[in-house]
């Protein structure tokens, strides 16, 4: 039987250096090309040395940035390189869906869009792009062939919202693996004792200031340390200026290797998720994976990712109490139930299947 033609878009590239969809793509590919001729749009800045195929896929490059307002641009000309060559087109976020009004009624492929987390509702947004990607959103789901929500509560918003059905498809998580102190402990000393922990991007709607306002202001005896972007915006160099001298506080960089990641998550004794936007988030999966102990902010999309088993706080007071009584918390049965979770419900061959049989069926 001919394998028919899929063109995934909207992601910055692979091989996956950084980022949830890119992850999501990287990891998908271990079985897509089995069942389709995968098509995937990339950066072309992004990869200087440019490979033609990758894990059984083509590579096409545009010479666009992937991120930012340019998202758009580049989002729609991928979009419009696709059109009509692909039996199935996945279209990964809403920022080129402004071109699908303009492109579906001549399209013979099915367009199916992951909306991602409500990005309209992130801080970071101004009035007008925050308008903008609504518009984006709207469009998405009423000129697409398929939806796929990440996140139950992302789902019933769908149904709620705009009266459309959705696929309920989240993030794997089995990529992660647990990396041992020992080698590790000359360049991060503090590995042999509790420390809390967090990976994210350095933006508002992470609830990052909250996080170190409370750490600075609570003495729980460990440190408090945060990998992140702080140099990508002036948000995060504030942050970085204000927080980085303090004394139970270390602030990293992005750190690519993922040994090196995974050997800071695998020992924290928290892992503390502030993400208020979005739907399944990543980091917060792959925590569960790796059997962390979680304290996460109390927003519906981390309670159904956590299935009710973490910890949570709604402002800073209430991180505050739970950081002052952090030591009393059963850690032991948390980490058990989200491993457990995890296992269950965000396992790359699962979610794999999810998206063939998404794709068969339309």
């Amino acid at each position: 039987m001919t394998k028919k033609n899929l063109a995934i878009l909207g992601i910055v590239g692979v091989p996956a250096n950084y980022g949830g969809f890119e992850t999501l793509v990287e990891n998908l590919l271990d079985s897509l090309p089995t069942f389709f001729n995968v098509t995937i749009f990339c950066e072309s800045n992004a990869y200087p040395e440019k490979q033609e195929t990758y894990k059984g896929a083509k590579l096409i490059y545009i010479n666009m940035k992937a991120n930012g307002a340019q998202s758009i641009l580049y989002d729609s000309v991928c979009l419009i390189k696709s059109f009509r060559k692909y039996d199935h087109i996945l279209l990964l976020g809403v920022s080129g869906a402004i071109m699908l009004p303009f492109l579906k009624p001549f399209s013979t492929s099915k367009i199916i869009t992951h909306i991602d987390g409500l990005e309209w509702k992130r801080d970071k947004w101004g009035w007008f792009a925050k308008r903008f990607l609504k518009i984006s959103e709207y469009l998405a789901v009423k000129f697409s062939d398929g939806i796929v929500a990440d996140n139950k509560h992302i789902q019933e918003y769908v149904t709620e919202e705009y009266g459309e059905d959705s696929f309920l498809i989240a993030y794997g998580a089995n990529h992660v693996t647990e990396v041992p102190a020992e080698a590790y402990r000359k360049k991060f000393s503090f590995l042999d004792s509790p420390y809390v922990f967090t990976v994210c991007r350095i933006e508002p709607e992470n609830n990052v200031e909250m996080q170190l306002k409370a750490f600075k202001e609570c003495e729980i005896g460990m440190p408090y340390v945060v990998v992140g972007n702080w140099s990508a915006n002036e948000y995060g160099m504030k942050l970085y200026q204000k927080y980085s001298k303090v004394k139970n506080i270390i602030l990293y960089n992005p750190i690519y290797e993922m040994e090196e990641l995974n050997v800071l998550r695998s020992n924290c004794y928290f892992y503390l998720h502030g993400h208020s936007a979005g739907g399944t988030n990543p980091s917060l999966v792959e925590a569960m994976y790796l059997g962390l102990p979680v304290i996460a902010y109390g927003v519906n999309y981390n309670r159904e990712t956590t299935f009710g088993k973490a910890l949570y706080f709604d402002c800073s007071d209430d991180l505050k109490r739970l950081l002052l009584d952090i030591r009393s918390h059963d850690r032991l049965q948390m980490s058990h139930d989200l491993s457990k979770l995890a296992k269950k419900n965000y396992s790359w061959k699962a979610i794999t299947k999810k998206y063939v049989m998404m794709f068969k069926s339309l």
